[in-house]
């Protein structure tokens, strides 16, 4: 087979995510990128120069997707309580299931190791938890930080449908998030809506 002569990185990076994602990022070599993407080694280390350069690249593209899904859907959000809980539904029916979401657990042990990742990580929380909080606001009992409680909430809930994935992601983070709402019945009654 011809090699390919060109390809635009980002591209390239695509299919770094998807050979980190279905591999794990142990498995993200020069080589293994070259046959997915049919530019040779020798490109690829012009254009990334180092293993590390490469990882880090492809983590900081799969951070912009997952960046770019994430105001996609806050964009079309209702500013609601229910507006909250749908969007972070929405975000988990993009974890696919257990192995997807098994990969993605290795993929942020990465982000954490590296102090840029981690910073990307924690700008992507920062504006989640004010995308949720604006959905409180003038909600009678809602309390002050809200927004980093449904976060934390559902962050919880992902890693407890992992242990036990008999049924989608999103179905079950759906329901720990009505679980967390029932906790404000009464003082909150708009975050209980379904």
């Amino acid at each position: 087979m011809a090699r390919t002569k060109t390809l635009p990185d980002l591209a390239v990076l695509d299919q770094a995510v998807a050979l980190m994602h279905g591999s794990g990022p142990d498995h993200l070599t020069f080589a293994s990128l070259a046959a997915a993407t049919g530019l040779s080694g020798a490109t690829l280390v012009q254009r990334f120069t180092t293993k590390a350069g490469l990882r880090q690249r492809t983590l900081l593209h799969a951070w912009e997707l997952l960046e770019r899904r994430s105001a996609q859907l806050i964009g079309a959000m209702e500013r609601t309580p229910s507006g909250a809980r749908r969007l972070l539904v929405d975000l988990s029916r993009d974890y696919g299931g257990i192995e997807a979401y098994a990969q993605g657990l290795l993929l942020l042990r990465e982000d954490l190791r590296d102090p840029l990742l981690r910073e990307r990580g924690a700008a992507w929380g920062r504006t989640l938890v004010a995308a949720l909080d604006a959905c409180f606001v003038g909600t009678p009992g809602a309390p002050d930080g809200i927004g980093r409680f449904m976060a934390s909430q559902w962050q919880g809930a992902l890693l407890w449908w992992a242990f036990d994935p008999v049924r989608p992601v999103h179905e079950f983070v759906d329901d720990e998030l009505a679980r967390f709402a029932a906790l404000f019945k009464g003082q909150c009654p708009e975050l209980e809506v379904r």
